[in-house]
C-alpha cells in the first residue's frame, strides 16, 4: 500500500469532564447553555494587564487568586515606596469575607460592594468603584475583535492567545 494511502491510528479522546479555568474547553454550561466568563485584570488608565478565563458555571472567586498572581513582577527587597495605595474594584460575585481577606493579604485595599444578604461596609469608596467602568469599556473594546466577541475558539488556550493578541493591539 502507498503510503498516503496508509491508514492512521489517532489516539481517542481521554474521557471526563473538561478541565476549566484556562485548560481544556473552558466552558461551563449555565441558564443560557455554554458559555465562557473572562476575568480582566486592568491598569488605571483601562488598559489590560492579564486575562483568566473560566467556564460559565463556574464562581468568580475561583479565578481571584489567579488573577492577582498573574502580570505581577516579583522585585527582591522591600521594593520601591508606592505613591497611591493599591486598590481592587470588583463588582458583588467578588463580595465574600474570603475574597477581601486574600486581597487585604497583598496590602490592597477592596473596593467592592456588599451583597444584600450582607453587613453594609462604612467604609466603601463609591468614587473609587466608579472607576470600575473602565473594566466594562475595556471589555467593550475587547469585542470589537469579532472572533473574541463571538467566541469561536472552542478550546481555552486558543481563546486566551486570541484575548492576548486583543490586549496587545489595545496597548499599541
Amino acid at each position: 500500500m502507498p503510503p498516503s494511502c496508509a491508514p492512521i491510528n489517532t489516539p481517542p479522546a481521554l474521557a471526563g469532564p473538561a478541565l476549566s479555568g484556562g485548560e481544556g474547553e473552558a466552558l461551563g454550561r449555565s441558564q443560557g447553555g455554554f458559555s465562557t466568563k473572562l476575568h480582566l485584570r486592568a491598569e488605571g488608565n483601562g488598559r489590560p494587564i492579564t486575562a483568566v478565563l473560566t467556564g460559565g458555571d463556574r464562581h468568580e472567586q475561583t479565578a481571584l487568586e489567579r488573577l492577582l498572581d498573574q502580570g505581577t513582577i516579583r522585585r527582591p527587597g522591600r521594593g520601591r515606596p508606592r505613591l497611591r495605595p493599591l486598590r481592587v474594584a470588583g463588582d458583588k460575585a467578588y463580595s465574600s469575607p474570603t475574597a477581601r481577606r486574600r486581597i487585604r493579604r497583598r496590602g490592597i485595599t477592596p473596593v467592592i460592594p456588599t451583597k444584600s444578604n450582607e453587613r453594609r461596609n462604612p467604609r466603601f469608596d463609591r468614587a473609587a468603584y466608579r472607576q470600575r467602568n473602565r473594566i466594562e469599556r475595556l471589555i467593550n473594546r475587547l469585542k470589537q475583535s469579532r472572533r473574541i466577541a463571538t467566541r469561536y475558539e472552542k478550546r481555552a488556550v486558543n481563546d486566551h492567545a486570541m484575548l492576548t493578541i486583543g490586549m496587545i493591539k489595545l496597548w499599541l
